[in-house]
């Protein structure tokens, strides 16, 4: 048995909370080399110190990228591609030594093809203090677990094909 979920073993409603793990200003520095982004709300604790914030806060796609790496495991599904992120929204900062966690739910279910379909999935990036900080609509092609059949004609009758494109 696979440890992977495919399009057939989903419902709308389905949910799971993922693992949890903490912010660190190493993650912060990090994300700031990799993206150019040394903005001083992120990066430089006296100016951090003056913003409503009080202290420097995390990058708001850092928190988008940390839900898609917590929830990419709860649940392992058999992801195609990314198809679109819909209506996300940062509604509380995140400080070094918030300890987050991803929540999703299957919201709809869109079949599309013999081998996949579409998932919208709801999902909220949570603190530690069960606060939500972001959440949004994500929509993923996940596989079908076998492509459905297909009935085609020889000069003999039909047979069955399931791994030819059409």
């Amino acid at each position: 048995m696979s440890d992977f979920l495919f399009l057939e073993d989903l419902k709308p409603g389905d949910s799971w909370t993922s693992a949890a793990r903490t912010i660190t200003e190493t993650d912060i520095v990090f994300f700031a080399g990799m993206t150019g982004d040394f903005d001083p709300l992120h990066v430089d604790h006296e100016f951090a110190a003056s913003t409503p914030y009080g202290k420097p806060i995390a990058h708001g796609i850092l928190g988008l990228a940390w839900m898609a790496g917590l929830s990419s495991t709860a649940p392992r599904v058999r992801n195609l591609a990314l198809i679109n992120i819909e209506d996300w929204r940062f509604h509380r900062p995140v400080h070094v030594g918030d300890t987050l966690h991803a929540l999703t739910v299957v919201e709809s279910i869109t079949p599309r093809g013999r081998r996949s379909g579409e998932v919208a999935w709801q999902r909220s990036l949570m603190n530690q203090r069960t606060e939500c900080v972001q959440s949004g609509k994500i929509v993923t092609l996940v596989s079908r677990r076998t492509p459905a059949a297909r009935k085609e004609f020889t000069a003999d009758g039909p047979i069955e094909s399931i791994n030819h494109p059409r």
